[in-house]
Parts: structure tokens; C-alpha cells; sequence
């Protein structure tokens, strides 16, 4: 298929990161938007979480507040129709995070179709795009097969799914992981699993994933995102399982390339190895 696939992640933090909680900010939001200090410091308030990263985030937004996901998919086909009227190929791959249930996927899928479908047609142009998902969640690994009825490519998200998994905190975990790392004290961990992916459990799961989504779809895109995409040992897990891409911060791109070539050749000396012995 020509043309260059581009995937976008529709939103994911909690929506309390995206509201000021200086005072002064709030008093600049509420003059702009026409409201009270207030009421604008009220919102910030109701929309705090105990534990956002588990909480009110990613497709459960777009679920409650379906206008974020119309907002989001207008922009993204949008800017594709108009690449593609500059002849420019593209080929939006829209991405929906967090998701736990084929059902919950559904009412996104097409709600997103929905929007995208009217402005293609209104544009008079031909654009391909793709409906996915992020599988963050072990739910969403253990019926990535029902998944995989509705979506069209998987994006592991080992961030989170490292997580959820383990019930680690990225955010927290610094506090102790260097002792679970340290040979010298527990050395529970042969590396940190946030920066090398966890084979043995994480892994486990990803690889349950991809082989139950590929047999609903045998040939499901399948790749992964975050921190691990641009290390090497991950990158070669990744290959190993099967994955068809991995995606990385810039500054570790380089890594993952390298990591990536490594991987084939390692293989193919294996295959050499092995035909010999034969």
C-alpha cells in the first residue's frame, strides 16, 4: 500500500494536566473563557484523581466526553485530506488507548468512522485510514483476539503495560527498584523493567496477545510504544515475538535501528547454525 503511515494516539493523560492549578493561571483561564476564578478552581478540584494513571484517562475520556474524540479524529483526517489534495500520501492510523473490552473499542470505532467517513466523503478525495488500539491493560492482552475483531493494528503499550502488571508505579518505583536491581541487596531484577522490558511475566503476555489478535487477524499490524522501543535488548524481544515495528523517543532512535539489524542478523547466524548441524 502507498504512502506513509502515520499513527496518532488520541488522548491519554487525565484531563487534570491539562488545567491550570496555579491561581493566578486560573484567574487567566476564567478571564478568557468568561467565568469565575471560582468556578474554573472549583473544576480543577473535581477533576483531581487518587490515582489518575488508573483512572478517568485515554478511551474512558472519549467515552464520557465523546466531543474529545470528534475534536481529535477532525483534526487528524483533516490535516490527511489535505496532504493528500498537496499530493502527499498518508495514511492516518488512528489509535485508541487504555481500551479493556471489544465493546468499549466498538463504540469508538465507530464513532471515529462516523466522523472521519463525512469528511472524506464531503472532501471528495480518497483516504485510507486505520481504527486500532493500544493494549496497556492484561485484559486487553488476555482477549486481544476479541480485540482484534474491531481493531485493525495493535500498539503494545509496555509503559503501562509493565505497570498494570507488575502493580509498579513508574513514578513511584524509584524509591525501591534500586534495591530489587542491586545484586548486593535483594537482585530480584536482573535490570530495571521499566527501561528492559520484563520477559519472563510482561513478555508472557505480549506474546499471548500477539498470537491470540493474529488468529482473529493473521495479518494484524503489531508494534509497540514507550520508554522500551528504544532499548536494545526489548527491541530484540520484539522482533523475536514477531512485532512489526517498534517506536521510539528521537534521541533513541539510532538504538533501536541498530538493535532492530542486530536482531535479523543474530537470527539468520541461528538458521546458519542450525542447517549446519543438520
Amino acid at each position: 500500500m502507498d504512502g506513509l503511515p502515520v499513527t496518532i494516539r488520541l488522548i491519554d493523560p487525565p484531563l487534570h494536566e491539562f488545567v491550570p492549578h496555579d491561581p493566578a493561571k486560573q484567574a487567566e483561564l476564567a478571564r478568557k473563557i468568561g467565568i469565575s476564578a471560582e468556578a474554573v478552581a472549583r473544576r480543577v478540584e473535581q477533576l483531581h484523581e487518587a490515582n489518575p494513571m488508573l483512572g478517568h484517562r485515554g478511551c474512558r475520556l472519549c467515552i464520557t466526553y465523546p466531543e474529545i474524540l470528534e475534536m481529535q479524529v477532525r483534526a487528524i483526517i483533516e490535516a490527511a485530506v489535505d496532504c493528500q489534495k498537496r499530493k502527499i500520501k498518508v495514511i492516518p492510523e488512528i489509535m485508541h488507548p487504555l481500551i479493556l473490552d471489544k465493546k468499549e473499542l466498538q463504540i469508538l470505532d465507530q464513532a471515529t468512522r462516523r466522523v472521519a467517513d463525512e469528511i472524506i466523503s464531503r472532501s471528495k478525495v480518497k483516504l485510507h485510514y486505520l481504527v486500532g488500539t493500544m493494549i496497556e491493560l492484561p485484559r486487553a492482552a488476555l482477549l486481544a483476539d476479541q480485540i482484534a475483531e474491531v481493531a485493525e493494528f495493535f500498539s503494545f503499550g509496555t509503559n503501562d503495560l509493565t505497570q498494570t502488571v507488575m502493580g509498579l508505579s513508574r513514578d513511584d518505583a524509584g524509591r525501591f527498584l534500586p534495591d530489587y536491581v542491586d545484586e548486593r541487596k535483594a537482585g530480584i531484577f536482573a535490570t530495571d523493567p521499566f527501561q528492559t522490558i520484563d520477559v519472563e511475566g510482561v513478555g508472557m503476555l505480549v506474546e499471548w496477545g500477539i498470537a491470540r489478535g493474529r488468529k482473529t487477524r493473521p495479518h494484524l499490524e503489531i508494534g509497540i510504544c514507550g520508554e522500551h522501543g528504544g532499548d536494545a535488548e526489548s527491541v530484540k524481544f520484539c522482533h523475536r515475538v514477531g512485532m512489526d515495528y517498534v517506536s521510539a523517543s528521537p534521541f533513541r532512535v539510532a538504538i533501536a535501528r541498530l538493535a532492530a539489524a542486530q536482531a535479523v542478523l543474530e537470527e539468520r547466524r541461528a538458521g546458519k547454525v542450525r542447517k549446519a548441524k543438520n
